[in-house]
């Protein structure tokens, strides 16, 4: 059973985020440990969970913008990148005793799927054999138990932890994550993988919504294109942060001593560095990706893009190609060149090419 203490974890990890995104993280007033009530700005109407809007149809133009902002302010900055390796390790060690939600992630995510999981569901009998196949795929068992280990060894950032498109809320101008109760220090290429899965998902989903063929094919190009560029626009946020980072005289990981302006080919060499950590992001970020969108298809819990098509058959067209792309980005994750790539394979999956 889960504790109490999620609470407690979930307003430090609100306070935390907003100090590091004020902009879209609500403020904690104050939490109230005896009633596990957490008091907090309240995100009036029109704003709505984004699962909601994007199920209906809707665009919102600002959101890679946004969410890249987010993921790469709390992100970097939450990390040994930007802290002293003293305040890190004390959030860390803080966060760790958030363990009963991320034991609950490894069950859900990165196990139960794979086998016979107790509380597995999915389209049956639809989805049967696809089931079946999952179950006796090695790669995609050796894919996943790579990525569980990364979950829990990898302590890069201080993390949402389930930041899918039921934890942000919209607006036509504005855009509030909120929820961050499994959050914990981890890899952060499973936050990124987490929201982008969804929007993944949400590409799949589309065509189960359409009362006729390619109705609704400007929101799938929309979908596409903010998938670029959340990954994109995060790129270069967390870049520049760094950037910023290293001419302020750098940091625990990434020291003046070795990459300062003084010495020979130092900025150089950062940028090696920043070149290998960001195509490790990426691969993460993609196999995390593809983790979740399995997960949501076969594991305990699912989204309600694909799960309000009320056709079953039709449903499990859609899902089917969108666990076929899930296996693919999780077994794949290294041999992707670029985002663009990613999504050129998914629009491929999906017309049957």
């Amino acid at each position: 059973p889960l504790t109490a203490d999620r609470a407690m974890f979930e307003t430090n990890a609100l306070v935390e985020e907003h100090a590091m995104c004020p902009e879209h993280v609500p403020q904690v007033f104050k939490f109230d440990k005896k009633n596990s009530a957490i008091f907090m700005e309240f995100l009036a109407p029109p704003s709505i969970i984004l699962r909601y809007g994007l199920i209906d149809g809707v665009v919102y133009p600002h959101l890679a913008d946004s969410m890249s902002s987010f993921l790469a302010s709390t992100l970097f900055k939450s990390s040994l990148l930007n802290l002293p390796s003293a305040e890190y390790r004390k959030k860390l060690a803080f966060f760790a005793d958030n363990s009963p939600m991320c034991e609950l992630t490894e069950q859900v995510i990165f196990t139960d799927p794979y086998g016979a999981g107790f509380h597995n569901k999915w389209n049956a009998p639809h989805l049967d054999e696809d089931v079946a196949d999952l179950r006796r795929d090695t790669a995609a068992k050796n894919a996943i138990s790579d990525l569980k280990h990364k979950f829990c060894s990898q302590a890069q950032a201080l993390l949402h932890g389930d930041l899918h498109t039921g934890s942000v809320m919209v607006t036509q101008s504005t855009v509030h994550v909120i929820d961050p109760e499994f959050a914990f220090y981890g890899p952060m290429g499973f936050d990124i993988g987490a929201f982008i899965s969804n929007l993944f998902l949400a590409f799949f989903a589309s065509e189960g919504h359409e009362a006729c063929e390619g109705q609704r094919e400007d929101h799938r190009q929309w979908l596409l294109k903010c998938i670029r560029d959340t990954w994109n626009q995060f790129e270069n946020k967390f870049l520049r942060l760094w950037n910023d980072k290293q001419r302020d005289g750098g940091s625990s990981a990434y020291p003046d001593l070795l990459f300062g302006a003084e010495v020979a080919d130092g900025a150089g060499a950062a940028r090696i560095c920043q070149e290998t950590f960001m195509r490790q992001v990426f691969e993460d970020a993609m196999g995390f990706a593809g983790a979740k969108m399995v997960r949501r298809i076969v594991g305990v819990a699912h989204v309600q893009d694909l799960d309000r098509i009320e056709d079953p058959a039709r449903r499990a067209g859609c899902e089917r190609k969108a666990l076929k792309f899930g296996k693919r980005l999780l077994i794949g994750r290294a041999t992707l060149e670029s985002i663009e790539e990613a999504v050129k394979e998914a629009v491929a999956l999906r017309r049957g090419d």
